[in-house]
């Protein structure tokens, strides 16, 4: 069989690796075990994962080969997958809440990807690494340091679910959980050369208790990172569902996404922007970018650029998320203090000054910084809606620069600068959290490779609640520009 002797299990995606335990020609340990073998072997040059539990995934592989030969056992039967080292995401495992060892605490219960993962047939292998709070768009903390690209070790991941990103880059894992409250999905994937997808509000429920509007300023998600369209297209399915425990949670609005991907572009009208009109984009990035916007005409889309209406520069909205995504930390963290644990005071060394920074600032806020966060918001749901009457998708750059170098200092930040420009280095170079401030559906696809072999991602933004849109464009996307073969050679580097 060509798999068994190529070796290549690596690039293969979760569906493909279903199919094959379903068919028999793959047994989940044989998966399993050359999985675990692959992770370590390569893990240490990127540092993906921070922890791994292989006892656990050999025992729900055997597990797996006696279902398998009773009854369905779902599209990703057999397949490992990744976990986020953030928030509670496997009851039982442990969280460091990105990295710090003081916030170390036990999963209370499993995240919506786990649940949707474990359904569908996978079986989870350990967890990835991330920043502390998931506070930024790389990924390095100081607890374990930073993780790295697959196509140059020397540079960063991306954020903050830079872990994730980097084992699915580097076939550690074919599929990996991600969350985004402002790019920390699609951020990593572009860096890695992966595809990420966040959903639209509503489309994936998230429970948060005491407070059920928690994650909403910006929209926080529950996502995945890929190597293919269809696996999040599957994984989609097993997501999607109505939860009125979330009170923006809506109900399906389609049996199979599946097949939602495979819908033609022909007719449809596609915007390109290379930067917002605020974001100054490398202009490398601006060009692979755009070269791949084009390449939608041959699906018989019309693609043209498109202007944005943004009165607020770059800088100032990343300033207004830095504060708007701390108003869930800094109660946090001042609900803990109420209860005799001071993070800040007794453990600050454990933290990256900007995330003390911002948590001040935003807890030292008044009324009238809600006020701000909430008319910046306003202004970009209407330009992106005076937009979204003419056209049936934006395309742009996911970030303005190409992957950072990783500090020796476990405080890897982006660039302060570009083209001349202040730029936020928390999140002010990712051209991704308007959609976090919005709520529409976004992926980040492979675009192609810098003149330096780094990665580049395309960003797909659909209309709200049109997250089948993106699924179709990105598979569009997928066949014309066909990226896992593209990304073979480089993954050497790694070693």
């Amino acid at each position: 069989m060509f798999v068994k002797q190529s070796g290549y299990l690596e690039y293969l995606s979760a569906a493909e690796l279903g199919r094959l335990v379903r068919t028999g020609e793959l047994s989940p340990l044989e998966i399993f075990r050359f999985f675990e073998k692959r992770i370590e072997e390569r893990n240490p040059s990127l540092n993906a994962f921070v922890c791994t539990h292989f006892e656990y995934a050999e025992q729900e592989a055997m597990k797996m080969e006696n279902k398998t030969r009773r009854e369905n056992a779902g599209p990703f039967a057999g397949v490992p997958f990744a976990l986020k080292d953030f928030l509670p995401s496997k009851k039982g495992w442990m969280n460091s809440h990105g990295g710090v060892a003081s916030l170390i605490r036990e999963d209370t219960a499993d995240s919506e990807f786990c649940r949707a993962m474990e359904a569908a047939g996978g079986i989870a292998v350990g967890k990835t690494n991330a920043p502390a709070f998931a506070f930024r768009g790389t990924c390095d903390n100081k607890l374990y340091g930073p993780t790295s690209t697959p196509f140059d070790t020397r540079y960063n991941s991306g954020g903050s679910s830079g872990g994730s990103a980097a084992a699915v880059g580097d076939g550690l894992v074919p599929i990996a959980q991600g969350t985004d409250g402002g790019g920390s999905i699609r951020i990593p994937a572009a860096w890695c050369g992966c595809f990420g997808f966040k959903p639209s509000v509503g489309t994936v429920p998230s429970i948060a208790r005491p407070d059920a509007w928690a994650a909403t300023h910006p929209y926080c998600f529950d996502g995945g990172i890929t190597r293919t369209v269809e696996d999040i297209a599957i994984l989609l399915n097993y997501m999607d569902r109505y939860d009125p425990r979330d009170p923006l949670s809506l109900p399906r609005r389609t049996d199979d996404y599946t097949k939602e991907m495979k819908r033609s572009l022909r007719g449809w009208k596609i915007g390109f922007t290379p930067d917002f009109g605020v974001f100054p984009t490398d202009p490398e990035i601006a060009r692979i970018t755009e070269e791949a916007a084009m390449s939608f005409k041959e699906a018989g889309a019309a693609v043209e650029e498109v202007r944005f209406d943004i009165p607020r520069s770059a800088d100032e909205l990343a300033r207004i998320w830095c504060r708007s995504i701390c108003v869930d930390t800094a109660i946090e963290l001042e609900l803990d203090r109420r209860q005799g644990f001071d993070l800040i005071r007794d453990y600050r060394a454990q933290l990256p000054e900007e995330f003390i920074e911002w948590n001040e600032k935003t807890a030292e806020g008044g009324i009238l910084d809600y006020y701000e966060f909430n008319c910046a918001r306003t202004e970009l749901l209407d330009a992106f809606e005076n937009v979204f009457e003419w056209y049936d998708l934006i395309l742009s750059p996911t970030t303005a620069c190409l992957p950072v170098l990783n500090a020796k200092d476990g405080n890897t930040l982006g660039p302060r600068e570009l083209n001349g420009q202040p730029v936020n280095p928390l999140i002010g170079y990712c051209e991704t959290f308007f959609a976090n401030f919005t709520g529409h559906p976004a992926a980040s696809a492979p675009a192609g490779l810098s003149e330096s072999g780094l990665p580049v991602g395309l960003q797909i933004i659909g209309k709200r609640f049109c997250d089948g849109d993106v699924l179709a464009a990105s598979h569009t996307f997928e066949q014309l520009r066909p990226w896992r073969d593209l990304y073979r050679i480089p993954f050497s580097r790694a070693l």
